[in-house]
């Protein structure tokens, strides 16, 4: 799979761990930084991983910043983005399973390495349950029309 992986200065050591592990598992890991700890603002990084996303040009996106809201906000405005900020990998669990997201945001200030990781596992990992379950497709192509309708 295609990953495109961005982060402020706030989220840099911890997306380089999952970076790392991304590619040891055999992704393909696009990072568009950034690539130092002197502040940075958020924008600049996250908008080109998801303009990417959202282009089809890679599967998903995995953003890292101070909370993962910024990136969430951000990623967002795209058309056929569909971002979740994920504190465990419960939540992680449910927003591929049931809302078939393509891009995670983290919180390297909120979690710890080891959360994260996991976090990073189970997201990159759990199917989407549209594919065997109806009530999610369902709900999920309401969303994509929504998008489709309203986004950009």
């Amino acid at each position: 799979m295609k990953i495109a992986m961005a982060n402020d200065h706030a989220g840099l050591s911890l997306k380089l761990e999952i970076k790392n592990w991304l590619t040891a598992q055999g992704h393909e890991v696009l990072d568009f930084g950034t690539h130092t700890e002197e502040a940075a603002d958020l924008p600049d990084f996250v908008l080109p991983a998801v303009e990417a996303l959202s282009k089809g040009e890679v599967d998903r996106a995995i953003l890292v910043d101070g909370v993962g809201y910024g990136s969430a906000m951000i990623a967002n405005k795209l058309p056929r983005v569909f971002a979740a900020v994920c504190q465990d990998s419960f939540c992680a669990e449910l927003a591929r399973s049931h809302s078939d997201t393509n891009a995670l945001c983290l919180g390297g200030k909120i979690i710890g390495s080891a959360l994260a990781m996991e976090i990073v596992r189970v997201w990159m990992t759990t199917e989407w349950l549209g594919n065997t379950e109806p009530k999610y497709a369902r709900r999920v192509q309401k969303v994509v029309a929504i998008d489709s309708q309203h986004c950009c």
